[in-house]
């Protein structure tokens, strides 16, 4: 039986190990979930709104616990890895309140001797895919909505976080799920391209880089079933003229360094209008000077290291590469003596005299360097805020709302926000364009990716 360990960024120790599922397991799990599947789909929505609470309620009983599982795993300083679980209630419990609606039947006006209105029907058994920069939040996404919709579900985390979803999992099953509804298994990437063909697997749902997602995508190609990708960004920011520059910093270095830079909609590169850029530019390096570079097991760490030395190392290359080919950095890495090459802690860096010939500008980072362009007007930044692969999240910082919308509705992108940014509101549809990949979750939108309609033509009796 095949074993993997997970290495924590923390010390680069053996944190935990677990045994990668057999075929014979992972069968038994297909089995269980389709024999649950017909009862599960024929559960009230009240039940299955019920029996969600209770998971939430099972789950936040642990939170201390998690808490250090997710710092431990992932690096995450410990300070903020609550805000994981809080971010899981609060869009479980929207979508939970949203199933009603999203989920009811749509009525078409009845003509002469007719009734006709269309119905969404659970797709079966989906297989959500989770990474480990929010091992939680990414996998509830599809999880709740789906086991919502009458789906079964089967989970499979990232193999630097496994304790999230066998966590998820307890807490369905101390909530009194019924056996089989939800399952994690931990799998190989043979074994994962194995179940998503398999023919009981009707959707899947993924989460992770552009390379991964095309495989997802090439496997599932031909088996009829549908698949939802968010494969990350290179997300913008354009700090106006007339921006609230205290406001502005502080929003874009938060959305640009927190989680080290590992969010899929964090700012990775800024533009600044000429006339406020020198001082946007001084308060921002202010700013992140005082960013604690600490083990993120200590509460005083404001940044923790990155997943691992290879990630590190690839943004530190980034960096290189920009300032050998005439960027200016503007943070001494030597404020941050835990950073060292070959190891996961990397200082953070803010870069100026950039451009869209450096990698650092165009290649997605994952890590904490953001560059900072400036810009003569609305329509360069537009044209540079455009010029990308991936099409994510977009902000622009600005105190016109009208010109702010009017800027949004010419941008590329999956969500755009207004004096904002690395933000998911559950209301709102989470999705992206280009590279950033396909489908949707969250609101009642996300539902619809998780069922399929099905039309009642009904010609009455007596007609």
């Amino acid at each position: 039986m095949s074993r993997f360990s997970v290495v924590s960024p923390v010390d680069g120790r053996e944190y935990t190990t677990r045994e990668y599922a057999t075929r014979q397991q992972i069968d038994e799990a297909v089995t269980q979930a389709e024999k649950a599947k017909t009862g599960w789909r024929n559960t009230s929505l009240k039940e299955r709104r019920h029996l969600c609470n209770a998971l939430l309620e099972e789950f936040t009983g642990k939170t201390d616990l998690i808490a250090e599982q997710i710092c431990w795993q992932m690096g995450r300083p410990i300070q903020y890895c609550e805000g994981e679980v809080n971010g899981v209630v609060q869009r479980s419990r929207y979508m939970i309140e949203a199933a009603e609606e999203a989920l009811k039947d749509i009525e078409i006006e009845n003509s002469a001797g007719f009734q006709r209105f269309i119905k969404r029907d659970p797709l079966g058994l989906v297989l959500v895919v989770s990474p480990w920069n929010y091992p939680y939040l990414t996998a509830i996404n599809s999880v709740i909505p789906a086991l919502l919709a009458g789906n079964v579900v089967i989970l499979k985390p990232s193999k630097q976080t496994p304790l999230s979803a066998e966590q998820l999992v307890a807490a369905a099953h101390a909530a009194g799920f019924p056996d089989g509804v939800f399952q994690c298994l931990h799998l190989t990437h043979e074994s994962t391209e194995a179940l998503i063909t398999h023919p009981a697997v009707r959707h899947i749902a993924f989460t992770g880089s552009v390379q991964a997602g095309r495989r997802v995508e090439q496997v599932a190609a031909g088996h009829f079933k549908s698949v939802g990708l968010e494969l990350g960004g290179k997300d913008p920011a354009y700090v106006r003229h007339d921006a609230n520059l205290e406001a502005a910093v502080a929003t874009v270095i938060d959305g640009a360094f927190f989680n080290s830079g590992q969010s899929c909609c964090g700012i990775e590169r800024i533009y600044v209008h000429k006339s406020v850029y020198k001082e946007f530019v001084q308060r921002a390096v202010a700013l992140v000077e005082q960013y604690k570079l600490e083990r993120p097991d200590d509460n005083t760490c404001s940044l923790g290291p990155l997943v691992n030395s290879a990630a590190a190392d690839f943004v530190r290359q980034q960096i290189a590469d920009a300032i050998a080919a005439g960027a200016h950095a503007h943070i001494d890495e030597a404020r941050f003596p835990l950073s060292k090459a070959g190891t996961a802690y990397l200082a953070p860096q803010l870069l100026t005299n950039v451009d869209h010939s450096m990698r650092v500008m165009t290649e997605e980072s994952f890590g904490p360097v953001v560059g900072v362009q400036m810009v003569e007007h609305d329509e360069e930044a537009i044209q540079l805020m455009n010029d990308s692969a991936f099409g994510l999240s977009a902000a622009v910082f600005t105190q016109n709302e009208v010109a702010g919308i009017e800027i949004g509705e010419q941008l590329e992108t999956g969500t755009f926000f207004v004096n904002r940014c690395d933000y998911l509101d559950p209301a709102l549809v989470w999705t992206g364009v280009k590279d950033s990949g396909r489908g949707g979750t969250l609101s009642v939108l996300g539902f619809h990716y998780l069922t399929r309609p099905k039309s009642f033509h009904i010609k009455r009796g007596d007609v």
